[in-house]
């Protein structure tokens, strides 16, 4: 039996689409108010029959908070990816991130130390690594290093990977992976699928960032091919190829048939801009689009390798980044017209 966390979200559906529809047994951890409708619709994606493989699925109430409720779920389990996570870069967020982040990955390590789970999958992400210097390629070796410019959210995501080594240390067999910027559909109101959403709508400007990116359906399957492997207490970065921003958004607006972004948001303007929009959003009492985390990270310039992946499954092919892109707003439009 497999447990899953964090089942409903990008990477743990299309992990469970993947790992059901290859025979495996699996327990997906949810929370009571878990709306698991989008587990359905990203399996609708790939097969005319979503109902046949999600009836393989057992659903399990838990609190990633109570270690005992964890205990119960990984009975008769042999594998756990864990692949929850709560993600916010805003600062009244924190205390729950850390909690969620640090404090449930903890109790997930602790739950499958005691209940002599054999292989442990922790999803992390390219947030967790360390900044490499001036025109440097950031890998899996990178030191993290303390900084004001660490979003609370890298900082609980590497205080994640802290637990899940302890974990190793006290003898859970583990392999971690560091996504880049993931790429998919499923719920369009979050995470990186959100960006899809924005672009559809028209967007004006573009920063002069660069970041790492690769297709959630890579992300999944790799994470399967680590699990399947005799490999064990590693991290792998995982990224497909490195772009400009600029050139990530051209690609989806070319795909939607918009109108390019033509207006340069450099750093003066995106101070300004998540400024005014911290501003509406505490009138508004809405969720700010712009925070100055994200104002920070959409101008810094970052590039990522995937040379230890590669060296691991040299005959792994990642999706290209604009198949990707124009396969994922294909199910966009599709979706709109549901």
């Amino acid at each position: 039996m497999i447990l899953v966390t964090g089942g409903t979200g990008l990477v743990g559906s299309h992990l469970l689409y993947d790992l059901t529809r290859s025979g495996k047994n699996v327990r997906v951890l949810k929370r009571q108010s878990s709306n698991v409708s989008t587990v359905k619709k990203v399996f609708s994606y790939y097969t005319p029959d979503p109902e046949l493989l999600l009836n393989k699925i057992e659903w399990v109430d838990a609190d990633l908070l109570d270690v005992y409720s964890l205990m119960e779920a990984m009975d008769g389990v042999t594998e756990v990816y864990h692949c929850a996570a709560m993600v916010s870069f805003e600062k009244k967020h924190q205390a729950e991130m850390m909690n969620i982040n640090v404090e449930g990955t903890s109790n997930m390590v602790n739950a499958a130390l005691e209940k002599g789970i054999k292989k442990f999958c922790h999803v992390s992400s390219i947030a967790a690594l360390g900044r490499a210097e001036r025109g440097g390629i950031i890998s899996e070796l990178t030191p993290w290093k303390s900084s004001p410019e660490n979003s609370n959210y890298s900082i609980s995501k590497y205080g994640a990977e802290r637990e899940v080594w302890r974990g190793a240390e006290e003898g859970l067999n583990v392999v971690i992976v560091n996504p880049s910027l993931i790429v998919g559909g499923g719920n369009w109101s979050q995470s990186s699928s959100n960006m899809f959403t924005k672009a559809y709508k028209g967007i004006k400007f573009y920063s002069s960032g660069t970041n790492g990116f690769i297709d959630v359906r890579d992300v999944a399957a790799l994470m399967i091919k680590l699990m399947d492997s005799s490999i064990s207490n590693q991290r792998f970065l995982l990224n497909a190829e490195n772009a400009s921003f600029r050139h990530y958004f051209d690609l989806i607006h070319d795909a939607f048939g918009k109108g390019k972004a033509s207006i340069k948001a450099g750093t003066f303007l995106t101070g300004f801009a998540w400024r005014a929009e911290m501003l509406r959003a505490f009138i508004s009492g809405s969720t700010p689009l712009i925070t100055k985390e994200t104002s920070l990270s959409a101008n810094r310039k970052s590039s990522f390798s995937n040379d230890k992946i590669l060296q691991t499954f040299p005959n792994f092919q990642f999706i290209p980044l604009e198949q990707s892109i124009n396969d994922t707003c294909r199910l966009y439009l599709n979706d709109l017209k549901q």
